[in-house]
């Protein structure tokens, strides 16, 4: 059965493939950045979409040690890349890219359920006065400032939509970021700059759909929203990765 997201999908692969050669040559790459409690292998059912639509992708490391230390290992991902960069951040890792992103081999951003902060505004900031969110009540942290969030975190909060089997590997392989992040922030605002696109997730637990509307908003982002928790690229990676196959192709046909 052929159902009408999978026509969805096959229609943007053919937009992809059928792009003129003058577009075409310009071989648009993606670039993933991963957020908190995560690594890059967060976007291994997204990445065999892309690959499959022949678009070039690679999926970034961060440190998660500094806003800054992050911005630069996605700088030097972009610039290994040839022709104009998509760049997709989910959680902090939208933070990356909106300070990763004013370099000029970008062409679109991609929020996926992603922090966009305005230069000079940090997370801290923008929460002063708010009450702890229920997740933080598992964040465990190390005597040098790193945290990470517990088994129970991962299953309740963050990845409510996913079997067990799965959280327990993302609570095994996920990095932890140094806490004072929280407190720095992007020097420019990318998303200012570039065509931007906002996956929304509605029964998200660690960053409130309300919040992202807001960041979306004041984007004027193109947004798609899913029923999904914290992370739809694992819930729902064929929506995620439908939205990146959307900006490469609206990017190739500019």
């Amino acid at each position: 059965m052929f159902n009408s997201h999978n026509m969805f999908r096959a229609g943007l692969l053919a937009a992809v493939f059928a792009l003129p050669m003058s577009a075409a040559a310009e071989d648009v790459s993606v670039v993933l950045v991963h957020g908190a409690f995560s690594d890059g292998s967060a976007w291994h059912k997204v990445i065999p979409v892309l690959q499959e639509a022949g678009i070039p992708v690679r999926a970034a490391q961060l440190s998660l040690s500094s806003l800054k230390e992050d911005a630069a290992v996605v700088a030097r991902l972009i610039d290994m890349q040839d022709g104009p960069v998509v760049l997709v951040g989910h959680s902090y890792g939208g933070n990356v890219i909106t300070e990763a992103g004013s370099n000029d081999e970008v062409a679109a951003l991609v929020y996926v359920a992603g922090l966009a902060l305005e230069a000079e505004q940090s997370m801290a900031g923008l929460l002063e006065g708010q009450p702890p969110a229920p997740w933080q009540a598992e964040i465990q942290a190390d005597a040098d400032g790193y945290i990470r969030l517990s088994a129970n975190g991962i299953q309740t909060f963050f990845a409510p939509d996913l079997p067990a089997d799965e959280t327990a590997l993302i609570t095994a392989t996920q990095g932890p970021i140094q806490y004072q992040i929280n407190y720095e922030a992007p020097t420019v605002s990318a998303w200012s700059m570039r065509p931007t696109y906002y996956i929304l997730t509605e029964n998200d637990q660690i960053i409130p759909p309300r919040l992202q509307g807001f960041f979306a908003q004041r984007m004027n982002a193109e947004v798609t929203q899913l029923d999904s928790s914290h992370v739809p690229m694992l819930s729902q990676p064929e929506a995620v990765a439908d939205v990146i196959l959307k900006a490469v192709s609206d990017v190739s046909q500019d």
